[in-house]
């Protein structure tokens, strides 16, 4: 039976790395749950180390951290749907947004149940994601900031999310310079620039971001420990925190060409025949894990001879070789993950979910 299993130790390790890393440069940060696709299992662990402030884009998964721990701040990390708005004033204390009717809905939603709502307007810096045009800020915060029981915590931007546009120091000036503008203008005091996420972590250790940016959303670096600009292992963190496990449901010697008129395949894939492998034969194995669960793209094996032949909606193909450390039939063959492998595993509800080096 397919699992994957969360290394508690590197992830500690990785979350103790951050949290002086951050406050060394007197830097707020929240970590991003929505990786691990509201399994409380998981939750609680990260809660359990201390954090102190979690960002998701689902509600269901704030509800789930409130039920665990009430005093976490919880942050919804996308503008809200208007008809998630009574939840997302009981389930979430601070909220990404860009609408004044929604901000308007929240407010009201926010008397009613008599609770103070922070907001963060996320402001459009160039990826073309979530974000209220510059030259528009200054009315829409003249439009928000007296509603009632809405408090404006900060301005944020997400950069690299959807058409890859990199944070720069350029444009966390700007974003810095926003916050003057509003500060200015409006006799108020700001408290968060968050423009940091995952991506922007390398420029910090170029010692090239703005001063003024002091708050960070932090997912996939926590649990992958990678600078995500040169795709390598941030010096003195941890890496493969999740390790999938897959069975072996079947293993023979067959051939390595298909035999057969070919069409596509249930992935809509077309298999290319290398002429060289005619009359060819290997060890192949199938595992009980499959595209339901996650894409072969993003599993890398732990073990060298191993290489990924194809997946149908339930099995995974693997070419063995000559097969010479023995796999048997019944064995587990492990495999890392980057984070789109992990994101669809976590979200299988058929993938058992284990942590390992609990107590270590």
């Amino acid at each position: 039976m397919a699992y994957i299993e969360l290394d508690y130790q590197k992830l500690h390790h990785n979350f103790q790395f951050l949290d002086q890393f951050f406050s060394k440069r007197a830097i707020q940060w929240g970590v991003v749950s929505k990786l691990l696709c509201g399994n409380e299992k998981y939750i609680r662990e990260l809660i359990e180390m201390g954090i102190r402030e979690v960002h998701d884009s689902r509600i269901s998964n704030l509800k789930v951290i409130k039920k665990i721990n009430p005093n976490v701040q919880t942050v919804y990390i996308k503008p809200p749907a208007r008809r998630a708005v009574n939840s997302l004033v009981k389930y979430a204390d601070v909220s990404f947004n860009t609408e004044f009717d929604t901000i308007k809905l929240i407010s009201d939603e926010a008397v009613r149940q008599q609770k103070k709502h922070k907001i963060i307007i996320m402001v459009e810096m160039g990826d073309l994601r979530e974000g209220v045009l510059g030259d528009n800020l200054v009315e829409f915060y003249s439009s928000i900031f007296k509603l009632p029981n809405i408090e404006i915590v900060g301005l944020g931007t997400n950069l690299n999310c959807l058409n890859g546009v990199m944070p720069s120091h350029d444009k966390l000036i700007q974003l810095s310079l926003y916050k003057q503008l509003i500060e200015a203008t409006f006799k108020v005091k700001i408290q968060w620039v968050s423009g940091g996420s995952s991506v922007t972590i390398p420029l910090l250790l170029k010692k090239m971001l703005p001063t003024g940016v002091n708050h960070f959303r932090i997912g996939e670096t926590l649990y992958f420990g990678n600078n995500l600009v040169t795709q390598k292992t941030i010096k003195g963190m941890k890496s493969n925190v999740f390790t999938l496990y897959t069975e072996i449901v079947e293993l023979m010697e067959k051939p390595v060409v298909p035999i057969g008129e070919l069409g596509t395949n249930v992935a809509g894939e077309r298999y290319e025949v290398n002429e060289a492998d005619y009359g060819k034969s290997s060890c192949r194995a199938l595992l009980d894990v499959g595209l339901l669960d996650v894409d072969p793209q993003h599993l890398t094996p732990t073990k060298p001879g191993i290489e990924i032949t194809g997946a149908s909606s339930d099995m995974l193909a693997v070419d063995l070789g000559k097969n010479r450390r023995n796999i048997k039939v019944g064995d587990l063959l492990a495999f890392n993950l980057d984070y789109m492998g992990v994101l669809k595993i976590l979200n299988s509800n058929y993938i058992e979910k284990r942590i390992t080096n609990r107590n270590a």
